[in-house]
């Protein structure tokens, strides 16, 4: 990747004429069953970008009560596209068909309409779940009868592909638009990409400018996407493969609470059950032997495996929370 970063051909994206990002697009369209691409600098701006497109302010957006879009990017929806979020709850990110056709309101006198549902796949709140191709069939039959618009978050949608074995533009297929990442598992530095109608994605451009994300000779960092998208996908398995020991190490340690048969992806999360340890002092402690992790909540830890951990980092990462959990919780 710094290789194809250092040789990249360069132009400048805000007028449309950097060969490299031109490439990333087309290609990124292509592979996911879409007419245009819009390379953008995160996949918070990827999703802020598409509900901005699909909605006029004082809509309504149907999320699942768990989604990053919903709980982890910093109420976009409220703040730049003035629409009102209604959540609603799921079995593992999978949202029950009939239960958002329930939750849609046409626009009235008091009430806000609905005019976009957001999916999530695979769902990062929920360990990496992937959502069934299934259930994206009827969402997209309740989105058609009350005339709405999809927007997946796919930020890691090719780990979706390669654990279901269903190809990225399946699922694309039942949604209008879909942002995915490309600094995630597929290992580049920087960026994210929303796919969808040419008209859709021109209209994408000018708010993304409007949100000053648009960059000049971008194609220094779209050549890094471009080596992720052609070489970073099928190794994915290894980091779905290396998740599922973790959850096996850690799940038999005394002090953790965790399923390892939840996990089906890249993504560990589990709680800290130890009597005086907390989340937070967990990590704290981690840390000094070396391993990084993440609190999710007072007692929940996330972990994730990526292409710069191998099966020897995975094995010390249980030994250290062995260590970790046999000391007595700070003071």
């Amino acid at each position: 990747m710094r290789q194809a970063m250092a040789a990249a051909e360069v132009g400048d994206d805000v007028l449309g004429d950097d060969p490299t990002v031109q490439r990333l697009e087309a290609r990124a369209a292509e592979m996911l069953g879409k007419d245009a691409a819009l390379y953008v600098p995160s996949g918070t701006m990827g999703n802020a970008i598409a509900v901005k497109v699909w909605t006029q302010e004082g809509d309504e957006v149907i999320v699942e009560e768990r989604s990053h879009i919903y709980n982890l990017e910093v109420a976009h929806l409220s703040m730049i596209s003035r629409v009102l979020p209604r959540p609603v709850p799921s079995q593992r990110g999978a949202m029950d068909p009939e239960r958002v056709e329930r939750a849609i309101r046409k626009r009235g006198l008091h009430i806000p309409g609905t005019s976009l549902i957001c999916l999530e796949n695979t769902h990062n709140y929920w360990g990496g779940a992937v959502v069934p191709l299934e259930n994206f069939r009827a969402i997209r039959e309740v989105a058609d009868r009350h005339g709405l618009k999809v927007h997946l978050d796919g930020a890691r949608i090719f780990n979706a592909q390669v654990a279901s074995g269903v190809p990225a533009r399946e699922f694309a297929r039942y949604v209008d638009s879909v942002m995915f990442c490309f600094s995630k598992g597929l290992g580049a530095p920087i960026g994210s990409i929303l796919v969808g109608p040419k008209d859709f994605i021109e209209e994408a451009r000018r708010v993304r400018k409007l949100l000053g994300g648009g960059m000049r000779q971008v194609g220094v960092i779209a050549a890094a996407a471009l080596v992720a998208l052609e070489t970073m996908i099928d190794r994915l398995a290894d980091d779905h493969r290396r998740a599922k020991r973790l959850a096996q190490g850690l799940a038999e340690i005394p002090g953790i609470a965790l399923d390892p048969e939840t996990v089906e992806t890249n993504i560990v999360f589990f709680d800290i059950v130890a009597p005086g340890w907390t989340a937070p002092a967990f990590v704290e402690a981690m840390k000094q032997h070396g391993v990084l992790c993440l609190a999710a909540g007072p007692q929940t830890i996330r972990m994730v495996t990526h292409k710069d951990v191998d099966d020897t980092d995975v094995e010390r990462a249980i030994e250290a929370a062995q260590r970790v959990l046999r000391q007595s919780p700070p003071a």
